[in-house]
């Protein structure tokens, strides 16, 4: 019995010991909803399991905050939540750690694009058209009506930076969906986009986080938003938010780690936790965002998979978005539209 009771505390003193030694990790997202999912999905489990405590943060997705850290070798996130075109910039700049794809997985087990040099992919999203039932006669069929203030009156809401916005605005045009990266690779497609947007820049409310579309609309604010897929789904049960799809564009968000970041191998513990099935399928019953492991959608519910962007006749009509392209011109485009924005 001596013997027993002496394992017991030697069980519990290295278990103490272990659990003492676990990293603690900050996690860093976009914050709301889809910041809630996470944390059922990725961040509490993923503590239960290793005893890795696992902080939650929120950014905007300002690069130049990251950009600071690293230079000054300062880096207090462990890892963050990236939109495409900013991971595809930031592992160029050397903002990202690089990753070894093999440590995630067999990428043919993933939505294509899922796996990048600097981060791993954990959702599917799109930036679409959202509207208040309750506040238009007839609903909107894409983003010509989007500007139409006339057959549609009230405010708009969009977000406040050029990537979405321009394509958006040619869409509203007449420019097909898949011609859109094409017209804004020109200068003439660039002024196009912006002459457009001064014909709507009187009726726009913009915003800058996620939560923000659907408190306008709710309120009355606004009649008709971009807004991301999940943060409407999420309020659905309690308001008459509806989505367009058509016109909507869609990208991953994927976790990177900071160059420098401390307990690199923890944070990739999380990420490979992350997308697994399991968590994935969680997170998308919380959020109407895709899961980016294949194995997560036969996981889910029919009626699930009606509001996921990924669905085919959700995302027959969107746009992929171009990282390359917003890696290539994303800056002196968002310079531009900042200067125009502020007139």
């Amino acid at each position: 019995m001596k013997k027993s009771l002496k394992l017991a505390v030697l069980a519990v003193g290295v278990a103490c010991g272990a659990q003492a030694l676990a990293a603690d990790l900050t996690a860093i997202s976009f914050g709301g909803a889809s910041k809630e999912a996470q944390v059922k999905a990725f961040n509490g489990p993923f503590e239960k399991a290793t005893g890795h405590k696992v902080v939650a943060g929120e950014y905007n997705g300002e690069m130049a905050r990251v950009k600071a850290m690293v230079d000054t070798k300062s880096v207090s996130w462990s890892l963050l939540e990236v939109e495409s075109p900013e991971l595809a910039r930031g592992c160029d700049e050397g903002l990202f750690e690089p990753l070894d794809p093999a440590e995630f997985g067999n990428p043919e087990d993933f939505v294509p694009g899922t796996i990048q040099p600097c981060g791993i992919g954990f959702f599917v999203w799109s930036t679409v058209l959202a509207y208040n039932a309750d506040k238009l006669a007839s609903a909107p069929q894409g983003w010509a009506d989007f500007w139409d203030v006339k057959k549609f009156p009230g405010k708009r809401g969009l977000r406040k930076g050029a990537k979405y916005t321009l394509e958006f605005a040619l869409m509203a045009d007449g420019v097909l969906p898949k011609d859109v990266y094409q017209v804004l690779a020109t200068p003439e497609g660039v002024d196009r986009a912006f002459r457009k947007l001064d014909e709507l820049k009187p009726h726009i409310q913009w915003w800058e986080a996620g939560a923000q579309p659907p408190q306008y609309l709710v309120s009355g604010d606004v009649v008709m938003s971009s807004a991301y897929n999940g943060r409407i789904a999420a309020v659905q049960g309690e308001s008459n938010l509806e989505v367009v799809w058509n016109g909507g564009i869609y990208d991953f968000d994927s976790w990177a780690i900071p160059t420098g970041a401390k307990d690199q191998d923890a944070a990739k513990a999380f990420i490979k936790f992350a997308v697994t099935p399991e968590a994935q399928k969680v997170f998308s019953e919380n959020i109407a965002y895709g899961p980016t492991r294949k194995a997560a959608v036969p996981l889910l519910a029919p009626e699930r998979l009606k509001v996921m962007p990924t669905t085919p006749e959700n995302i027959e009509n969107q746009v992929a978005i171009d990282v390359t392209f917003w890696a290539d011109y994303g800056e002196q485009l968002e310079q531009r539209f900042n200067a125009w924005a502020a007139r």
